[in-house]
């Protein structure tokens, strides 16, 4: 453990035990929004106090936190007798295991700066650099996620193949090779190691939240949640343009058309891509072009703004910067004054680059820096973010809720245009253990029509009902349906979306096999309702889920929407068969999915449940040996 400082001549610098403390916790706190509503934060905790033994007599603390879940540790440097500045070199912090475990993994740099691998899953030994979080499958059936929280004026810790069975901290440098500067006080992001029985229980661990600090914000009464569609797909499948021309998607008349849309099926938001001057010409190699308060002709701001608050719909503001950061910085004040005088209360920020100004990685502690001042000025503006090619999300959506979800994955987009031929099912069956660890994921489900064509060979690799399952599956407090308005016109899968939450009261996983399969249900945060989302890879599959969690006293009216017959997401991904029964928590329920196929529910307290909804005969409802019966 420790650092390589440049203030420090021998290295590594040996320090001297001279004090501990120790203390606990046991706290509820309620989130805004999140995947739980309210959380425990149960720890007992210890800080160790060290002393240089030669050179500068230096002080370095370093506190750890031990949940139920898995255990937290930081470094703080204190007030130091001599300059209070310190240039880290390197983390010296290693992670060593006893045998060599599989991993599941993607590459740092290598692929893209953005997260937006597939992930891989091999043996420690096999692998190279890889970024956090890093889920690993003991041999003796343990789970272990390794990740950090609260990553402030920090670089981003990576994971670097070390010794046999071992990483080592790699923090991302600057273009200088440095890894930090800072000034005395100060503390590193938390060292995360979450630990589970089965691949559920990473999943619902807030070890990540209860490292953040609470909420800096003294109203957040304006951070709502919301479902939104976008003028945002028919530019990956070509049919619309960002910038202008004669198929431009950001005019005034196709906004108004998808405000129509919104408002006659629920949708609270609409975003906006290609409003603004700039999207001429190779932006992605000179965002310096871009004007973040000049609109396009074609597009009036004020006009669409006073249309979409009579039909009570909020737009939500693109801001694409081409990782021209001090572009973006010299306007972002201007710019989200205006989006608040004209009532747009979200902004979805995106960095398609390489390098940050040119030459500074996304996560290192010049993005960082960055990402938190557009936070910041943001909640000034009373104004929400969704940040694309970010730096990971460490839970810092507890301190700025308006810092509500993040791309920093492999989305869908990439079903329109990939040459690898789009994600594979499996990718989705992996997500909610690795990516989702890191918090809310942009990853825009919903998309209907299959039969499109970008590049050949490329689609989306699912069944329509699994589309309508990753409503549940990926959580995001800002859910976009993807796809254009026409093609959800007459589909019965999209009364599935129109009622489907974005926030939840609990979570929980009913079964899963990390790339393979996943059952999830959640609860609604406003209503006694309860939603399942059920998903496989490659392969169909028969489970059998306990329905349990419901309440005890209740019967519920079942929505469920199922693979149809003879689906598969190869060669027949749209059919759908929709069903209404009644079940209780006495009672199992059989979901057959089809290949990359998936099954998606609606479960509502029902009064008399009986006497309203006729429960059809069916293959897959089952009642166990013992189970109650109607």
């Amino acid at each position: 453990m420790g650092f390589r400082v440049l203030q420090q001549a021998d290295q590594p610098t040996r320090y001297k035990l001279f004090s501990t403390e120790t203390g606990s916790a046991d706290e509820r706190w309620e989130q805004p929004w999140g995947e739980f509503r309210y959380i425990v934060d149960r720890h007992q905790s210890l800080i160790v106090h060290l002393a240089e033994t030669g050179g500068k007599k230096s002080l370095l603390d370093i506190h750890f936190r031990v949940f139920d879940d898995g255990v937290g540790f930081r470094y703080s440097f204190p007030e130091q007798n001599g300059p209070d500045s310190v240039v880290i070199l390197d983390e010296l912090t290693q992670f060593t295991f006893p045998e060599d475990h599989q991993v599941w993994w993607i590459p740092v740099h290598s692929e893209n700066s953005y997260y937006e691998s597939l992930y891989h899953k091999n043996h420690i030994s096999e692998t190279d650099t890889i970024n956090t979080p890093a889920t690993f499958e003991t041999t003796g059936g343990l789970y272990l996620a390794i990740h950090e929280a609260n990553l402030t004026d920090f670089a981003s810790m990576t994971l670097r193949k070390a010794g046999a069975n071992q990483y080592v901290s790699e923090l991302v440098p600057w273009s200088n090779g440095v890894k930090v500067y800072a000034k005395t006080p100060f503390v590193s992001p938390w060292r995360t190691i979450i630990i589970g029985d089965k691949p559920g229980d990473l999943v619902t661990s807030t070890l990540m939240l209860n490292l953040n600090e609470p909420c800096s914000l003294d109203d957040i009464s304006w951070i709502q949640p919301v479902k939104y569609i976008g003028i945002w797909w028919g530019m990956h499948l070509n049919k619309y343009t960002w910038g202008q021309g004669p198929t431009h998607g950001a005019t005034t008349k196709n906004v108004m058309k998808y405000i129509d849309f919104a408002i006659e099926n629920g949708f609270g938001g609409v975003l906006v891509e290609g409003w603004n001057e700039g999207w001429d010409g190779n932006w992605s190699e000179d965002g310096t072009k871009f004007s973040f308060t000049k609109s396009y002709p074609d597009f009036d701001l004020g006009k669409i703004t006073s249309y979409a608050v009579m039909k009570n719909v909020r737009l939500t503001g693109h801001h694409e910067t081409g990782g021209a950061v001090a572009n973006y910085e010299n306007q972002v004040e201007d710019a989200y004054a205006l989006y608040h005088k004209y009532g747009v209360n979200t902004v979805k920020t995106g960095y398609v680059n390489k390098y940050l100004d040119g030459r500074e990685w996304h996560d290192g502690q010049f993005g960082v820096r960055h990402y938190r001042k557009v936070i910041e000025t943001a909640a000034k503006y009373r104004i929400m973010i969704d940040n694309h090619e970010p730096v990971k999300g460490t839970g810092l959506q507890r301190t700025y809720p308006n810092f509500m979800t993040q791309e920093g994955g492999r989305g869908q987009e990439w079903d329109a245009w990939s040459t690898d031929g789009g994600n594979p099912p499996s990718h989705t069956t992996t997500l909610p253990f690795t990516r989702m660890l890191a918090g809310p994921f942009d990853f825009t489900p919903g998309t209907f029509d299959f039969d499109y064509i970008v590049n050949k060979g490329t689609r989306v690799n699912t069944t329509l009902s699994k589309q309508l399952a990753l409503f549940v599956i990926i959580f995001s407090p800002l859910q976009m349906a993807s796809d254009l308005p026409e093609n959800y016109t007459g589909n019965p899968g999209l009364e599935f979306i129109k009622k489907v939450p974005c926030t939840w009261s609990d979570t929980k996983v009913l079964n899963a096999e990390i790339g393979k399969y996943v059952t999830m249900a959640r609860k609604d945060r406003n209503s006694e309702e309860w939603y399942i989302g059920s998903i496989t890879n490659e392969d169909p599959r028969t489970l059998e889920i306990n329905l349990d969690f419901l309440e005890d006293s209740l019967d519920y009216r079942a929505e469920i929407y199922a693979d149809g017959e003879n689906a598969d997401y190869r060669t027949n991904p749209d059919p759908i068969t929709v069903s209404t029964r009644v079940v209780n928590s006495r009672m199992q329920l059989g979901l057959k999915l089809a290949a990359g196929g998936g099954t998606a529910i609606r479960l509502v307290p029902v009064d008399d449940a009986r006497n309203q909804v006729r429960i059809p005969q069916s293959h897959d409802l089952y009642i166990p040996q013992g189970k109650e019966k109607f």
